[in-house]
């Protein structure tokens, strides 16, 4: 078989690695916010240091940051079958996929975002409080974009990894590249797939890399 046909076979895997990566994205960025901020809550309901959002989402960070994803995705996979009964089709995988890899990346989101928001002085709360802003102007026209900038290398650590990590997908046969490309190499008992699935994943880091750089010194203040 040619490199072309390989090529060529694996494009499926490539489309379906891409909308992982997407999907990941866009869900676990915003829901890594508000995570955040459980994280941070101070309500008490029945005072004292009883913190029951906080505690919820302590919980939830250090059970998606202390287990592999792997069984993350197993967990989600195959769960609705062995708690509920529920039958499980292979349309179900991609969705399972995304809620797994959501729900952990969401995790370590949340901690890069509570570092950034607690990093900034409290001096700007207060500055931006007697100028008139409400708490969700200041949050989001004054520290969330000093924020942004300051936890960027952080989240560009974490897409890049994301790269790398939808190959975990293979575990519950969802046809993502890797799992495209062990198909082929079995076939074709070859090592020129996988050499190829590298090429890919290699080239897709360096363009993730090559735009969060972009968008960093974009942001820069001293430019």
């Amino acid at each position: 078989m040619t490199l072309q046909n390989i090529i060529s076979q694996l494009g499926e895997g490539m489309l379906k690695t891409i909308l992982l990566f997407v999907s990941t994205l866009v869900i676990a960025l915003p829901l890594g916010l508000i995570v955040s901020f459980g994280r941070m809550s101070k309500w008490a309901p029945f005072g004292g240091n009883f913190k029951p959002i906080r505690l919820l989402t302590q919980l939830y960070i250090s059970i998606m940051r202390g287990t592999p994803l792997m069984l993350q995705i197993m967990v989600v996979y195959f769960g609705p079958y062995y708690l509920f009964g529920i039958k499980i089709s292979t349309s179900y995988q991609i969705y399972a996929a995304i809620i797994a890899f959501a729900i952990n990346y969401a995790a370590y989101f949340a901690e890069i975002y509570r570092g950034g928001i607690e990093s900034i002085p409290v001096g700007q709360y207060e500055a931006a409080k007697i100028l008139g802003f409400s708490k969700s102007q200041t949050f989001f026209r004054i520290i969330l974009p000093q924020v942004m900038k300051r936890i960027l290398p952080s989240i560009t650590n974490e897409v890049i990894t994301l790269v790398k990590d939808t190959s975990l997908a293979f575990v519950i046969a969802y046809a993502e590249m890797f799992t495209m490309a062990k198909r082929i190499a079995a076939k074709e008992t070859s090592m020129i797939p996988f050499v190829a699935a590298g090429i890919f994943y290699y080239i897709f880091n360096l363009i993730v890399a090559l735009v969060m750089n972009r968008i960093e010194k974009k942001m820069s203040y001293y430019r």
